[in-house]
């Protein structure tokens, strides 16, 4: 396990913080040796933060004596505005696309340099893929990040093509100058594609949704099997979801600022 040289002048809060963020998709759950390495703390140290977690209830002891993260952790979390207002106004029209088409349904925001996922809809039929509510994947690998990027600051572009870009199968897009082409076609057509550039055997077709000149506050998908390959015929459901969604943030807002 690796020494924690910095931890004297690591608040407490700070190492707290450390702990809960070693957890993730591919690490749910994690032993009190496996929290330590990962969050380079003493093990001693671990141990006593992670009895007051479980305490809060920010973590949570299963019976094999492993952690995860806790339900009064993810009660705190659905407070926040992302997790909130917008998945509360896109949930219905995200409802009739997967009637419609009985498609996975993605909803995500711009959160750094990746597509933060806060709703997904799928069925039976639907394409296995990876993304999952709560997940984080490349803004370049992905139909719903594509369409958040191509709306983007341009400042943030930039800095965001200089980046080693991820190659997340044999299909991802991780030439600078052939993403930026992208990203101008995005721009120029109004919606983002993808192909089997996140997950093999998968297809993807997403637009952002609109905000009154600012960037957008987040971006809906579909997500489909590579053999239906018509993806443009999904595009004007689409498009009116979204421009629905923006409606009523809109609405939403101008109420606010009325009420104040």
């Amino acid at each position: 396990m690796a020494v924690d040289r910095d931890a004297p002048r690591r608040s407490m809060a700070g190492r707290a913080l450390a702990l809960l963020g070693v957890f993730d998709a591919e690490h749910p759950r994690l032993r009190l040796t496996e929290l330590a390495r990962r969050a380079d703390l003493p093990l001693p140290t671990v141990h006593r933060l992670v009895r007051e977690l479980v305490s809060w209830g920010a973590l949570q002891r299963d019976a094999d004596g492993s952690y995860g993260i806790g339900l009064r952790l993810w009660e705190a979390a659905t407070l926040a505005p992302v997790a909130g207002r917008l998945r509360e106004v896109a949930l219905p029209f995200m409802q009739d696309l997967y009637e419609a088409t009985r498609e996975n349904i993605h909803l995500a925001v711009h959160d750094g340099f990746d597509a933060l996922y806060v709703e997904k809809l799928a069925g039976h039929r639907s394409v296995p893929i990876v993304s999952r509510t709560g997940a984080r994947l490349p803004l370049h690998a992905t139909g719903v990040g594509k369409a958040l990027l191509a709306r983007a600051d341009p400042a943030f572009v930039r800095a965001y093509l200089e980046r080693p870009l991820l190659r997340c199968t044999r299909y991802t897009i991780t030439e600078r100058a052939r993403l930026a082409r992208e990203l101008r076609a995005t721009a120029a057509r109004g919606y983002a594609l993808t192909s089997e550039e996140m997950t093999l055997g998968s297809c993807s077709v997403a637009v952002a949704i609109p905000a009154d000149g600012q960037e957008p506050p987040g971006a809906l998908g579909i997500v489909v099997r590579s053999v239906r390959t018509d993806l443009h015929r999904l595009v004007p459901d689409l498009r009116a979801a979204a421009e629905a969604i923006g409606r009523r943030l809109d609405d939403l807002a101008h109420r606010a600022v009325r009420s104040t």
